[in-house]
Protein backbone atom coordinates (compact mmCIF):
# COMPACT_ATOMS: atom_id res chain seq x y z
CA UNK A 1 0.00 0.00 0.00
CA UNK A 2 2.82 2.39 0.86
CA UNK A 3 4.47 1.69 -2.51
CA UNK A 4 1.18 2.27 -4.33
CA UNK A 5 0.65 5.56 -2.50
CA UNK A 6 4.19 6.68 -3.34
CA UNK A 7 3.74 5.88 -7.03
CA UNK A 8 0.36 7.65 -7.08
CA UNK A 9 1.83 10.73 -5.40
CA UNK A 10 4.75 10.78 -7.83
CA UNK A 11 2.35 10.62 -10.78
CA UNK A 12 0.29 13.48 -9.39
CA UNK A 13 3.43 15.60 -8.91
CA UNK A 14 4.57 14.82 -12.45
CA UNK A 15 1.14 15.67 -13.82
CA UNK A 16 1.08 18.95 -11.86
CA UNK A 17 4.53 19.92 -13.19
CA UNK A 18 3.48 19.11 -16.77
CA UNK A 19 0.30 21.19 -16.48
CA UNK A 20 2.26 24.09 -14.98
CA UNK A 21 4.73 23.99 -17.88
CA UNK A 22 1.89 23.99 -20.41
CA UNK A 23 0.16 26.82 -18.55
CA UNK A 24 3.34 28.90 -18.45
CA UNK A 25 3.92 28.37 -22.16
CA UNK A 26 0.35 29.42 -22.94
CA UNK A 27 0.68 32.55 -20.81
CA UNK A 28 4.03 33.28 -22.46
CA UNK A 29 2.43 33.26 -25.92
CA UNK A 30 -0.36 35.57 -24.73
CA UNK A 31 2.21 37.76 -22.99
CA UNK A 32 4.28 38.13 -26.16
CA UNK A 33 1.15 39.09 -28.11
CA UNK A 34 0.13 41.74 -25.58
CA UNK A 35 3.70 43.02 -25.41
CA UNK A 36 3.76 43.59 -29.17
CA UNK A 37 0.33 45.23 -29.13
CA UNK A 38 1.28 47.39 -26.15
CA UNK A 39 4.51 48.49 -27.83
CA UNK A 40 2.67 49.47 -31.02
CA UNK A 41 -0.06 51.28 -29.09
CA UNK A 42 2.43 53.26 -26.99
CA UNK A 43 4.54 54.22 -30.00
CA UNK A 44 1.79 54.74 -32.57
CA UNK A 45 -1.32 55.97 -30.79
CA UNK A 46 -0.07 59.58 -30.86
CA UNK A 47 -0.43 59.80 -34.67
CA UNK A 48 -3.79 58.04 -34.93
CA UNK A 49 -6.44 60.57 -35.88
CA UNK A 50 -9.27 61.01 -38.34
CA UNK A 51 -6.95 62.86 -40.72
CA UNK A 52 -4.36 60.09 -40.46
CA UNK A 53 -6.95 57.51 -41.49
CA UNK A 54 -8.64 59.55 -44.23
CA UNK A 55 -5.91 61.67 -45.86
CA UNK A 56 -3.21 60.87 -48.41
CA UNK A 57 0.47 61.05 -47.41
CA UNK A 58 2.22 64.39 -47.82
CA UNK A 59 5.71 65.92 -47.69
CA UNK A 60 7.71 62.82 -48.42
CA UNK A 61 5.30 60.68 -46.38
CA UNK A 62 6.33 62.42 -43.15
CA UNK A 63 2.87 64.02 -42.82
CA UNK A 64 -0.66 63.39 -43.95
CA UNK A 65 -2.35 60.02 -43.72
CA UNK A 66 -2.49 56.47 -45.04
CA UNK A 67 -5.94 56.25 -46.61
CA UNK A 68 -4.70 55.18 -50.09
CA UNK A 69 -2.63 52.42 -48.44
CA UNK A 70 -5.66 51.21 -46.46
CA UNK A 71 -7.80 51.10 -49.60
CA UNK A 72 -5.03 49.33 -51.51
CA UNK A 73 -4.59 46.69 -48.80
CA UNK A 74 -8.33 46.02 -48.63
CA UNK A 75 -8.49 45.77 -52.42
CA UNK A 76 -5.71 43.18 -52.49
CA UNK A 77 -7.26 41.16 -49.65
CA UNK A 78 -10.69 41.09 -51.29
CA UNK A 79 -9.25 40.36 -54.74
CA UNK A 80 -7.03 37.53 -53.53
CA UNK A 81 -9.88 35.92 -51.57
CA UNK A 82 -12.18 36.10 -54.60
CA UNK A 83 -9.51 34.20 -56.54
CA UNK A 84 -8.27 31.71 -53.96
CA UNK A 85 -11.26 30.82 -51.78
CA UNK A 86 -13.59 29.27 -54.42
CA UNK A 87 -10.72 27.48 -56.19
CA UNK A 88 -9.26 26.23 -52.90
CA UNK A 89 -12.58 24.97 -51.56
CA UNK A 90 -13.49 23.20 -54.81
CA UNK A 91 -10.02 21.66 -55.04
CA UNK A 92 -10.20 20.38 -51.47
CA UNK A 93 -13.65 18.89 -52.11
CA UNK A 94 -12.45 17.20 -55.28
CA UNK A 95 -9.38 15.70 -53.61
CA UNK A 96 -11.36 14.29 -50.69
CA UNK A 97 -14.66 13.33 -52.31
CA UNK A 98 -13.88 12.43 -55.93
CA UNK A 99 -10.22 11.65 -56.47
CA UNK A 100 -9.94 8.70 -54.08
CA UNK A 101 -6.57 7.62 -52.73
CA UNK A 102 -4.62 7.18 -55.94
CA UNK A 103 -0.97 7.96 -56.54
CA UNK A 104 -2.00 11.19 -58.28
CA UNK A 105 -3.86 12.41 -55.20
CA UNK A 106 -0.88 11.63 -52.96
CA UNK A 107 1.36 13.50 -55.38
CA UNK A 108 -0.99 16.49 -55.36
CA UNK A 109 -0.98 16.53 -51.53
CA UNK A 110 2.81 16.46 -51.43
CA UNK A 111 3.06 19.24 -54.00
CA UNK A 112 0.46 21.31 -52.12
CA UNK A 113 2.41 20.97 -48.88
CA UNK A 114 5.62 21.91 -50.66
CA UNK A 115 3.94 24.89 -52.28
CA UNK A 116 2.89 26.23 -48.87
CA UNK A 117 6.56 26.25 -47.84
CA UNK A 118 7.85 28.22 -50.83
CA UNK A 119 9.16 31.68 -49.81
CA UNK A 120 6.79 34.48 -50.67
CA UNK A 121 9.39 36.32 -52.72
CA UNK A 122 9.40 33.38 -55.16
CA UNK A 123 5.66 33.88 -55.65
CA UNK A 124 6.38 37.54 -56.29
CA UNK A 125 8.87 36.71 -59.03
CA UNK A 126 6.44 34.20 -60.53
CA UNK A 127 3.62 36.75 -60.47
CA UNK A 128 5.82 39.36 -62.14
CA UNK A 129 6.86 36.93 -64.87
CA UNK A 130 3.36 35.57 -65.56
CA UNK A 131 0.77 38.21 -64.70
CA UNK A 132 2.76 41.43 -65.09
CA UNK A 133 4.86 40.59 -68.16
CA UNK A 134 3.44 37.55 -70.01
CA UNK A 135 -0.27 38.32 -69.61
CA UNK A 136 0.32 42.05 -69.85
CA UNK A 137 -1.54 43.13 -66.70
CA UNK A 138 1.34 45.37 -65.69
CA UNK A 139 1.79 46.50 -62.09
CA UNK A 140 -1.84 46.37 -61.05
CA UNK A 141 -4.36 45.24 -58.47
CA UNK A 142 -5.33 42.21 -60.55
CA UNK A 143 -1.70 41.04 -60.86
CA UNK A 144 -1.15 41.44 -57.12
CA UNK A 145 -4.44 39.74 -56.24
CA UNK A 146 -3.73 36.74 -58.48
CA UNK A 147 -0.24 36.38 -57.01
CA UNK A 148 -1.50 36.57 -53.43
CA UNK A 149 -4.34 34.18 -54.29
CA UNK A 150 -1.84 31.56 -55.45
CA UNK A 151 0.22 32.20 -52.34
CA UNK A 152 -2.59 31.23 -49.93
CA UNK A 153 -4.19 28.57 -52.13
CA UNK A 154 -2.42 25.62 -50.40
CA UNK A 155 -3.73 26.73 -46.99
CA UNK A 156 -7.34 26.79 -48.18
CA UNK A 157 -7.02 23.48 -50.04
CA UNK A 158 -5.57 21.64 -47.04
CA UNK A 159 -8.07 23.19 -44.61
CA UNK A 160 -11.00 22.24 -46.83
CA UNK A 161 -9.71 18.71 -47.31
CA UNK A 162 -9.27 18.19 -43.57
CA UNK A 163 -12.70 19.68 -42.84
CA UNK A 164 -14.37 17.30 -45.32
CA UNK A 165 -12.35 14.37 -44.05
CA UNK A 166 -13.53 14.99 -40.47
CA UNK A 167 -17.21 14.43 -41.40
CA UNK A 168 -18.49 11.00 -40.45
CA UNK A 169 -19.26 8.70 -43.41
CA UNK A 170 -22.76 8.06 -42.08
CA UNK A 171 -23.82 11.45 -43.46
CA UNK A 172 -22.65 10.42 -46.92
CA UNK A 173 -24.24 6.96 -46.88
CA UNK A 174 -27.48 8.28 -45.38
CA UNK A 175 -27.85 10.98 -48.01
CA UNK A 176 -27.05 8.60 -50.86
CA UNK A 177 -29.47 6.02 -49.44
CA UNK A 178 -32.26 8.63 -49.57
CA UNK A 179 -31.67 9.02 -53.31
CA UNK A 180 -29.50 12.14 -53.38
CA UNK A 181 -26.72 12.36 -55.94
CA UNK A 182 -23.10 12.80 -54.89
CA UNK A 183 -23.17 16.46 -55.87
CA UNK A 184 -26.38 17.05 -53.90
CA UNK A 185 -24.84 15.27 -50.90
CA UNK A 186 -21.80 17.53 -51.01
CA UNK A 187 -23.76 20.74 -51.56
CA UNK A 188 -26.63 20.17 -49.13
CA UNK A 189 -25.14 17.92 -46.44
CA UNK A 190 -21.34 17.88 -46.30
CA UNK A 191 -20.46 21.46 -47.21
CA UNK A 192 -22.74 23.11 -44.59
CA UNK A 193 -21.21 20.86 -41.91
CA UNK A 194 -17.64 21.49 -43.01
CA UNK A 195 -18.00 25.19 -43.73
CA UNK A 196 -17.29 26.43 -40.15
CA UNK A 197 -13.93 24.64 -40.27
CA UNK A 198 -13.26 25.81 -43.83
CA UNK A 199 -13.56 29.37 -42.55
CA UNK A 200 -10.40 28.67 -40.52
CA UNK A 201 -8.39 28.53 -43.74
CA UNK A 202 -10.08 31.77 -44.79
CA UNK A 203 -8.96 33.45 -41.56
CA UNK A 204 -5.37 32.26 -41.90
CA UNK A 205 -5.30 33.39 -45.53
CA UNK A 206 -6.53 36.89 -44.70
CA UNK A 207 -3.84 37.28 -42.05
CA UNK A 208 -1.09 36.22 -44.42
CA UNK A 209 -2.28 38.25 -47.39
CA UNK A 210 -2.63 41.42 -45.29
CA UNK A 211 0.98 41.33 -44.16
CA UNK A 212 2.83 40.17 -47.27
CA UNK A 213 5.30 42.60 -48.83
CA UNK A 214 7.50 40.63 -51.26
CA UNK A 215 4.74 39.41 -53.66
CA UNK A 216 3.13 42.83 -54.02
CA UNK A 217 6.53 44.53 -54.37
CA UNK A 218 6.95 42.88 -57.78
CA UNK A 219 3.36 43.04 -58.97
CA UNK A 220 1.29 46.01 -57.87
CA UNK A 221 2.51 48.51 -55.26
CA UNK A 222 3.80 52.01 -55.83
CA UNK A 223 6.30 53.91 -53.70
CA UNK A 224 4.16 57.03 -53.48
CA UNK A 225 0.69 57.23 -55.00
CA UNK A 226 -1.53 59.70 -53.12
CA UNK A 227 -4.71 58.82 -55.02
CA UNK A 228 -7.21 56.01 -55.07
CA UNK A 229 -7.24 53.37 -57.84
CA UNK A 230 -9.95 53.69 -60.46
CA UNK A 231 -9.77 50.14 -61.86
CA UNK A 232 -8.21 46.74 -61.20
CA UNK A 233 -5.46 47.61 -63.66
CA UNK A 234 -4.12 50.48 -61.55
CA UNK A 235 -1.21 50.44 -59.14
CA UNK A 236 -1.92 50.91 -55.44
CA UNK A 237 -0.24 51.70 -52.18
CA UNK A 238 -0.41 49.00 -49.52
CA UNK A 239 0.14 49.14 -45.77
CA UNK A 240 2.97 46.54 -45.54
CA UNK A 241 5.05 48.17 -48.28
CA UNK A 242 4.20 51.67 -47.05
CA UNK A 243 5.41 50.64 -43.60
CA UNK A 244 8.66 49.35 -45.09
CA UNK A 245 9.21 52.52 -47.12
CA UNK A 246 8.68 55.04 -44.34
CA UNK A 247 10.78 52.93 -41.95
CA UNK A 248 13.83 52.46 -44.17
CA UNK A 249 13.96 54.70 -47.22
CA UNK A 250 11.95 57.83 -46.57
CA UNK A 251 13.35 61.32 -46.96
CA UNK A 252 13.38 61.83 -43.19
CA UNK A 253 13.31 58.51 -41.36
CA UNK A 254 13.28 59.97 -37.84
CA UNK A 255 10.41 62.33 -38.69
CA UNK A 256 8.40 59.50 -40.23
CA UNK A 257 9.08 56.99 -37.44
CA UNK A 258 5.85 57.79 -35.51
CA UNK A 259 3.92 57.32 -38.76
CA UNK A 260 5.56 53.93 -39.17
CA UNK A 261 4.34 52.82 -35.74
CA UNK A 262 0.90 54.24 -36.47
CA UNK A 263 0.76 52.40 -39.80
CA UNK A 264 1.75 49.14 -38.10
CA UNK A 265 -0.95 49.67 -35.48
CA UNK A 266 -3.60 50.28 -38.15
CA UNK A 267 -2.49 47.17 -40.06
CA UNK A 268 -2.73 45.03 -36.93
CA UNK A 269 -6.22 46.31 -36.15
CA UNK A 270 -7.40 45.76 -39.74
CA UNK A 271 -6.23 42.14 -39.55
CA UNK A 272 -7.88 41.82 -36.13
CA UNK A 273 -11.20 43.17 -37.41
CA UNK A 274 -11.12 40.83 -40.43
CA UNK A 275 -10.38 37.86 -38.18
CA UNK A 276 -13.21 38.81 -35.82
CA UNK A 277 -15.64 39.02 -38.76
CA UNK A 278 -14.46 35.66 -40.06
CA UNK A 279 -14.83 34.13 -36.58
CA UNK A 280 -18.34 35.55 -36.41
CA UNK A 281 -19.15 33.83 -39.71
CA UNK A 282 -17.68 30.58 -38.40
CA UNK A 283 -19.81 30.70 -35.26
CA UNK A 284 -22.88 31.67 -37.27
CA UNK A 285 -22.58 28.73 -39.66
CA UNK A 286 -21.62 26.41 -36.79
CA UNK A 287 -24.77 27.34 -34.86
CA UNK A 288 -26.81 27.00 -38.03
CA UNK A 289 -25.54 23.43 -38.51
CA UNK A 290 -26.35 22.57 -34.86
CA UNK A 291 -29.90 23.92 -35.10
CA UNK A 292 -30.54 21.96 -38.30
Amino acid sequence: MRLFATVTKRKKVTEWIAFMIFRLLSFSVVGILFTILGFLIIKGISVISWDFLTMAPEEGMTKGGIFPAIVGTMSLVVGSMIVSFPIGVMSGIYINEYAGNSFLVKFIRVMTNNLSGVPSIVFGLFGMALFVNTLGFGDSIIAGSLTLGILVLPVIIRTTEEAMKAIDNSYRTGSLALGATKLQTIRRVLLPIAFPNIITGFILSIGRVSGETAPILFTCVAYFLPKLPSSIYDQVMALPYHLYVISTSGTDIEASRPMAYGTALVLVFIVLIMNLLANFLRRYFGNKVKTN
